[in-house]
């Protein structure tokens, strides 16, 4: 059984019906207003989008005042195991909140977009390839591919995929991304990724700039 995910929605900022719509998936630690407020940049630019950022459905073990989609090892404690149950329930989450955010907007899921960041980024990508129909694009900041050993195997469609990662994270390992997107393009994905300069765990003008002309492109009109 799934846990419903509270979310806030803004936009479309041109006050019509959606035509589209990005998720922003937020990281270990934080919740979905961490990531909403992106929306008041991008929307001028794509003003027939609403935007979401649902809350991850559990509690953080590290942070009481935040959310995670799944326990990290090396800072709860928990293990492997759990941590690798935790993504799997998680991502039955975050499936059925998109399922029914296309349901209740009225859309198809190639008009659909994640933006996700850090442990948002884990879960997007383990996320997008395993739907069945395959939605506009993934814009993955600051995070990983899990299990890239086992991508291939388990993907069902493959959407195009934006991966951005600051050069100084201190957080996670700027070595994700090559990873990642070498385990992305070996699967068949179109994929692409550029490294913020000077950048910590965040994200810089540059990486929004390049996400936002990544979703104007690969969103329909």
């Amino acid at each position: 059984m799934t846990r419903a995910l509270a979310s806030g929605r803004r936009g479309p900022v041109s006050g019509g019906t959606a035509k589209t719509a990005v998720v922003f998936v937020h990281g270990y630690g934080a919740d979905g207003s961490d990531l909403l407020g992106l929306a008041d940049p991008l929307g001028p630019h794509l003003p027939d989008t609403a935007f979401f950022a649902p809350d991850a459905p559990e509690k953080c073990t590290a942070n009481p005042f935040g959310y995670q989609w799944f326990p990290i090892p090396w800072l709860d404690g928990s293990s492997e195991e759990q941590a690798l149950a935790g993504l799997a329930a998680a991502a039955d989450d975050l499936n059925a909140f998109l399922d029914q955010l296309l349901t209740d907007e009225g859309l198809t899921p190639d008009r659909l977009a994640l933006v996700g960041f850090s442990q948002g980024t884990m879960m997007s990508l383990h996320v997008a390839p395993r739907r069945a129909a395959p939605i506009a694009g993934v814009v993955g900041f600051s995070g990983r591919l899990m299990q890239p050993e086992l991508l291939e195997g388990a993907t069902i469609s493959k959407p195009p995929i934006l991966l951005v990662h600051g050069d100084q994270d201190e957080v996670v390992p700027l070595a994700s991304l090559p990873q990642a997107a070498d385990a992305l393009a070996a699967a068949g994905f179109e994929t692409y990724s550029h490294i913020s300069k000077g950048t910590g765990h965040g994200i810089a003008h540059d990486g929004l700039s390049l996400a936002l002309s990544f979703l104007r492109e690969k969103l329909p009109k």
